[in-house]
């Protein structure tokens, strides 16, 4: 391989391992130059992500992902200028395979390690920019919807690294209620792609489900869960056929009262900061209604509004690394001494 690197080039090399996809990325001064992301299809038997199946898929992947991730970026291991790495949250068997091979990488190349908080990444993921492609980032403050699997809060976004939880969710995150709803009704894990598009052929307004009267900005689909379970409940002792036959109706109609919840809150905090300047981010962004939802709302209320490309909705470490570009010119590294954490909020 022959060697492309400047000696003031900033070449970030990110790793993300917080649950179920492998990734790496290589970021050059701030542009894009490589994102791998291997799956872990082991999963969908099981019907949600297994921890300890998890963590032995990232240590048979990470090694390969980081090596093809590097050949597309035309860059050699001992040119990386640091290395940036998921420290949470997230499974804790998943994160450790991640910043094990980041202290490994870091003391075989010198290059210094950078630790990353995964929420703040998913924010960070409007500024990854690409060659040849238009870069138009939010600028500051901005507000940021983060829905996932695991997580739904608003957040003001003061700075790159400069952040404050405005509301956030009790219990279940939005991501959560999407793939269990899907399950009661025999939809393939992860049920919200599957409720999506099952969403685009069914009537929203065929069923009314709870929406919780949670004060301030907070969230909670716990009671969603529970409606949408008792109501097929009684339906099925009626029609045992009733989820087949009104499936799309059904996808279509949970997809809708998921949306409104995230939508009502969004507005209110727009509303209540003067900050008109809106994005979202975590995999429940690339959720095509909520995106159609999110684009007539910002017309209707004049937002400027950034909704991430769908490749860097979903965890992958293009956000890792540009995260760690942010930090490594604010001088923020790491030892050896450092652990993952399950749990961390966003301005750690």
């Amino acid at each position: 391989m022959i060697s492309m690197n400047k000696e003031n080039d900033i070449l970030i090399l990110g790793i993300e391992s917080s649950c179920d996809d492998t990734s790496a990325s290589v970021i050059k001064n701030g542009y894009l130059l490589s994102n791998i992301i291997a799956g872990q299809k082991v999963h969908e038997a099981y019907g949600g992500v297994v921890p300890e199946l998890a963590s032995r898929a990232h240590q048979q992947n990470i090694v390969p992902v980081v090596d093809q991730a590097l050949k597309q970026a035309g860059v050699l291991p001992e040119e990386i200028t640091a290395i940036a790495f998921t420290r949470g949250p997230g499974l804790l068997g998943s994160l450790l395979v991640g910043t094990s091979f980041a202290k490994g990488f870091s003391l075989a190349t010198g290059a210094p390690m950078i630790d990353i908080n995964h929420l703040q990444a998913h924010v960070l993921a409007h500024f990854i920019q690409e060659y040849n492609t238009p870069y138009d980032p939010p600028k500051f403050p901005f507000l940021c919807l983060l829905v996932s699997g695991g997580n739904s809060q608003i957040i003001v976004v003061k700075d790159y690294l400069d952040m404050e939880v405005l509301g956030q969710t009790i219990d279940d995150a939005a991501g959560e209620a999407f793939d269990k709803c899907a399950k009661v009704m025999g939809l393939p894990y992860p049920g919200g792609p599957f409720v999506d598009r099952l969403a685009k052929e069914g009537n929203p307004d065929a069923f009314k489900f709870s929406k919780p009267r949670i004060p301030n900005f907070d969230y909670s689909f716990s009671g969603l869960k529970t409606s949408f379970l008792y109501y097929l409940r009684d339906q099925l002792k009626e029609n045992e056929n009733f989820i087949e036959e009104r499936k799309a109706d059904l996808c279509a109609s949970l997809q809708k009262t998921i949306i409104d919840i995230l939508l009502d809150k969004l507005v209110k905090a727009a509303k209540e900061t003067g900050i008109r300047e809106i994005t979202v981010a975590g995999g429940v962004s690339a959720n095509s209604g909520l995106r159609e939802a999110l684009m007539q709302t910002a017309v209707k209320y004049r937002w400027k509004m950034h909704i991430p490309k769908f490749a860097f909705t979903t965890d992958n470490a293009a956000m890792i690394a540009i995260t760690g570009y942010f930090k490594y010119q604010k001088g923020e590294f790491t030892g050896m001494d450092a652990v993952p954490f399950a749990r961390m909020d966003i301005r750690v």
